[in-house]
């Protein structure tokens, strides 16, 4: 996990590879269908949009939030750089007639300017870049909204969430695949180290990925260096306040005027 060199950069970059083979399977798996709409629920009250507004949901994953939200009358674009995840999240799309531009592109690679009327990052997608990449990716969703747009992030790796919880192995059974950690938290770069294993039967995949875990008072002013303001804070979908302790972290922010 912390060989030097050529090796420590190319494992900075792990998610260009991660999402593919049993990880997106076992990601299919572990979140039900009641659990994306209760998410695209709250979406969508933080939003304060109405259909069908223009939304952007990145990175889209497998698609399912923006599935759930086109199916209200939304127009979604849709950004994954996970080709795996983006063929099921199309061949879903296209059945349902729904509004949703595909795009396979890296996350901080947005087209346009002024362009959305709302934003959303979900499903534990933020922290993967470096510092530097993660404050590009803010920079990047805040030029691409309206003035007055609002963003969504879905913050609940946050430090004082995560660290008193970390665990150096854990197994939990996700359907038929047995998905396995190994973990270790480095405090001089801030990031969690995790080894994955994910078993299905004969199949085993191994991989490696690095989560930057912020605090809470970073990724406030993480959002507001971005072009942010009005950032409210809650600890869970069901509009509670986020305070020490509290089962996630949803910031909701607005794009200045």
């Amino acid at each position: 996990m912390h060989d030097e060199g050529g090796v420590k950069m190319k494992q900075m970059e792990w998610w260009r590879g991660f999402f593919s083979g049993l990880a997106v399977e076992m990601w299919d798996l572990a979140v039900s269908p009641e659990q994306t709409r209760k998410e695209a629920d709250f979406i969508q009250k933080m939003l304060q949009s109405s259909p069908p507004a223009d939304l952007l949901d990145v990175p889209c994953g497998s698609g399912r939030l923006a599935i759930e939200l086109a199916s209200r009358g939304f127009s979604m674009t849709a950004v994954d750089l996970s080709e795996s995840f983006l063929k099921e999240a199309r061949v879903e799309g296209e059945r349902r007639i729904l509004a949703i531009t595909w795009v396979h592109r890296e996350m901080r690679d947005l087209d346009g300017q002024n362009r959305y009327r709302g934003a959303f990052c979900f499903g534990n997608s933020f922290g993967y870049l470096d510092d530097d990449g993660n404050a590009e990716f803010l920079r990047a969703i805040n030029r691409v909204l309206v003035p007055g747009a609002r963003f969504v992030l879905d913050a609940s790796s946050v430090a004082e969430n995560v660290i008193p919880g970390i665990r150096p192995h854990t197994e939990m059974q996700i359907g038929d695949i047995l998905f396995v950690e190994d973990n270790l938290y480095d405090h001089e770069t801030g990031r969690l180290e995790t080894d994955y294993t994910f078993v299905r039967g004969n199949q085993t995949e191994k991989k490696f990925g690095s989560h930057r875990l912020y605090t809470f008072r970073e990724l406030r002013a993480l959002l507001a260096e971005a072009g942010f303001e009005d950032c409210q804070s809650f600890g869970s979908m069901g509009g509670k306040p986020y305070t020490l302790g509290s089962e996630g972290l949803y910031f909701v922010a607005t794009k200045r005027n």
